[in-house]
């Protein structure tokens, strides 16, 4: 999609935004009841943006008693398929009017560029509300089998309440990803954005109110992880969290879990995910393309971004000269120029920790070809690509979450699919093969949620994501998958008698 605005139109935009930094409570915005607040700075040039909300267990609470208030009146869970469909079709129009101004705003607070942030938000983020608000009226309980004296019903209900806490890489599309399905399935929810990138949540639960959403079913409660989250986490009266972002603070709402409520828990984590070049592949345009926008889209802060690029030594040379000369392409700098392909890192300290993975590469042996270097000011990072690399390395076996790609040289088939399984992590996939047959091998044997043959995918909103082993639970987002995290099921049996 091409964007609708030019660099100097964005930045007028930026300078003209009306910024919400208090927290959404009960259709209200408010501060934290104790006046904390946090500051969420700009990662392209390292200013201030605005003091935000930081909310603690009081104002954790009080969303809380304010969602299963609205919850128990029915006002939102109990009213007719069509009603709910109504305002989320609403919310997705609302969403498509405002989405200039929502990427702007987007862009500043998270360092992506105007580019991405509008491609998703003008596109996929109200897409997702429509397609849930679609799929409400057309999900059906069912009806089991019984003799004559017994009519037995099997139907889904709303969970109740639910926490979202969302992570900062795609801070707009990551909320419809759990936001959506959530009120479609009838719950009331607390969202606690990043502490990095709050903003664009609560101006969408300004237009969710503007869309008609009874006050508080939405409730938005920026802070950090371990203040508000964990508050979310150990709360006595939410009945499911929804977590996306690190393996090691999902351990930590597992932990809550067991420690309050046994609340349900869904969890969408990291990974080290492996893009497998098989010796049939044809090492072209689009397939270099595809391996460079597996490592480095949204500067490499993805989590199935495919870092570990497993080439076989037939055609590894090629496959890196090639892969050098792409990655020097990428054009860094301000993120509201839509010519701009990679914006900074999100915060100092998050690149700080890239930078440490680069130099711990070198430490080890792998041998820096291109990039590696920041810039200032902001939190920059030029696209840096490894060869030499082995299995036993830092680089090629824990998750960096920056614009780093190593290359791994491998012999044959059984050997690129032994070292792609060697990690603790399940997420994603990616292989490069003509033959169909080999193809359809390397995914059912890849321990992984989504495997993508031919180039870099995560599917559509149609095809569930969540990942195995220490990348996930057994909850997906997307697809009709993910409203079954936000619901439970219920077994009506009813003894009947002939008249």
């Amino acid at each position: 999609m091409t964007i609708p605005i030019t660099r100097t139109e964005a930045h007028n935009t930026a300078s003209m935004l009306k910024i919400k930094n208090l927290a959404f409570i009960d259709g209200k915005f408010s501060g934290a009841e104790d006046g904390a607040t946090f500051d969420t700075l700009n990662p392209a040039t390292e200013k201030l943006i605005t003091e935000v909300a930081h909310c603690g267990s009081k104002d954790v609470d009080r969303a809380v008693k304010a969602a299963r208030r609205v919850f128990n009146a029915g006002t939102w869970s109990r009213v007719s398929p069509e009603a709910r469909k109504e305002v989320l079709l609403r919310l997705a129009d609302l969403i498509r009017t405002n989405a200039i101004e929502l990427a702007v705003l987007e862009s500043i607070d998270s360092g992506k560029t105007i580019t991405d942030c509008f491609n998703e938000i003008g596109t996929e983020v109200p897409n997702f509300f429509q397609w849930y608000a679609e799929l409400i009226d057309k999900r059906f309980d069912k009806v089991s089998p019984t003799g004559e004296d017994a009519l037995a019903l099997i139907v889904k209900e709303p969970i109740g309440v639910v926490g979202l806490v969302l992570p900062w890489n795609f801070p707009l599309l990551m909320s419809a990803w759990k936001i959506a399905p959530a009120l479609a399935a009838g719950c009331s929810v607390l969202v606690k954005p990043a502490e990095q990138t709050p903003l664009t949540a609560l101006r969408l639960a300004e237009l969710a109110q503007e869309a008609g959403l009874p006050d508080g079913v939405l409730n938005v409660l920026p802070g950090m992880g371990e203040t508000t989250g964990q508050a979310v986490g150990r709360h006595p009266d939410i009945d499911a969290v929804s977590f996306t972002g690190s393996t090691e603070v999902g351990g930590y709402f597992l932990r809550y879990a067991a420690e309050s409520n046994l609340k349900v828990i869904g969890l969408e984590m990291g990974g080290k995910s492996p893009l497998i070049v098989l010796d049939d592949a044809d090492i072209d345009d689009g397939l270099i393309e595809h391996a460079a926008t597996a490592a480095f889209w949204n500067g490499g802060q993805n989590c199935s971004a495919n870092m570990r690029q497993l080439v076989d030594v037939k055609l590894v040379d090629e496959f890196t000269e090639r892969i050098k000369i792409r990655a020097k392409s990428f054009k860094l700098g301000d993120p509201l120029d839509p010519q701009t392909d990679i914006g900074p890192m999100v915060t100092a300290e998050h690149q700080a920790r890239v930078l440490g993975y680069i130099e711990k590469g070198k430490a080890e042996g792998a041998r820096l070809i291109t990039g590696g270097s920041s810039r200032e000011p902001g939190y920059f990072i030029e696209p840096a690509v490894f060869t030499g690399l082995t299995p036993d390395m830092t680089i090629a076996r824990e998750e960096i979450f920056g614009p780093v790609l190593g290359v791994l040289p491998v012999n044959g088939l059984n050997e690129a699919l032994r070292i792609a399984r060697d990690t603790e992590y399940g997420l994603h996939a990616t292989v490069f093969t003509r033959d169909i047959d080999r193809a359809i091998y390397m995914a059912r044997q890849l321990p992984c949620g989504t495997v993508s043959v031919n180039g870099f995918s995560e599917g559509d909103i149609k095809t569930p994501f969540g990942g195995y082993r220490r990348s996930g639970s057994l909850s997906r987002d997307n697809g009709t998958e993910a409203m079954d995290q936000y619901m439970q099921t219920k077994t009506i049996w009813i003894n009947t008698a002939h008249p």
